[in-house]
């Protein structure tokens, strides 16, 4: 069960980045990342409002638990971790082709199995580990098909933004598994929508602060804001994929290293429109490349049966 809710996060995951990658779209980073913040603060605020005045039954999937500052502020640094990953990929994003950015971002799995094996004991048979390999061997043939279109990986400073984004967001899927796992276990304890709601609104007041002392006194001279709809649509399809993949991360015998690796299949979705709506090139050389990250992903998949 928890790998098809995998599979769904992924499929949400990335008509996110594309939504991303449309408001981003000759747009001012921050306050578009401000607003989706709001916006996902707006969509969990009354799950927090409604368990908290016993409108929404504990055994409830969108109970969110009242939590005091001990347990509040595992979540805090939960929002500074996320946070500053998504800085990281948006301004990555804005400046690199989505056909770029989607199979660079398949790495991070490869991340949090290192640090799953490290911190959580977790062991992956034959098959997850020739999925890794595939992935490997894919983002390693992608460097190559990027210097078609004039981007050279030690020398693009965008590139480094993704790449430090996606550690970031591996340390960050490591943190969720301590956050949710029993005491018994070695973790935290706890509910995983209340650490989603919270964290959502926390990073809304993060990025109010940046907003009002980074960009808005250099907003003349800064990259100008203007509105687009796919901007409350990230907000929409991010809450939708965090949602399930909290919800399949908090189900017997999850492993993180697994479900971050086939989240990532998202890259299916964003390449596919990265063809078609954005008209983005080397799509030949790029489809070769995509076709090992769908590899790994149906090896990681019959290695998790």
């Amino acid at each position: 069960m928890w790998v098809i809710l995998a599979f769904l996060s992924a499929t949400l995951l990335g008509f996110y980045d594309v939504f991303k990658k449309q408001a981003l779209k000759e747009n001012a980073v921050i306050p578009v990342l401000l607003l989706n913040t709001l916006f996902s603060s707006i969509i969990f605020l009354p799950f927090i409002l409604l368990s908290h005045n016993g409108n929404i039954d504990a055994g409830s999937i969108f109970f969110c638990s009242d939590y005091n500052l001990a347990e509040q502020k595992y979540i805090v640094v939960k929002s500074c971790i996320v946070l500053s990953s998504w800085l990281l990929a948006y301004f990555g994003l804005k400046h690199l082709p989505l056909t770029i950015v989607g199979p660079i971002n398949a790495t991070r799995p490869v991340m949090v199995l290192v640090g799953a094996m490290l911190f959580f004991a977790e062991r992956l048979n034959i098959w997850q580990w020739l999925g890794v390999a595939v992935a490997l061997i894919g983002i390693e043939m992608l460097k190559k098909t990027s210097k078609k279109e004039g981007i050279n990986w030690f020398h693009n400073k965008w590139i480094y933004y993704v790449i430090l984004a996606n550690v970031l967001g591996a340390v960050s899927g490591l943190y969720d598994k301590y956050l949710m796992a029993s005491p018994e276990n070695g973790g935290v304890g706890l509910n995983k929508m209340a650490v989603q709601a919270w964290y959502n609104i926390y990073q809304f007041f993060m990025m109010a602060a940046m907003l009002a002392l980074l960009w808005w006194p250099k907003r003349k001279s800064a990259t100008p804001f203007h509105w687009h709809w796919s901007i409350p649509l990230i907000s929409i399809f991010l809450s939708a994929a965090d949602f399930v993949y909290f919800y399949a991360l908090g189900l017997d015998g999850a492993m993180i290293s697994v479900v971050s690796m086939v989240r990532r299949g998202s890259v299916i979705v964003s390449f596919l429109c990265g063809a078609m709506l954005f008209k983005e090139k080397n799509l030949k050389a790029k489809v070769v490349d995509l076709a090992l990250v769908l590899l790994s992903m149906l090896l990681l998949y019959i290695g998790s049966e």
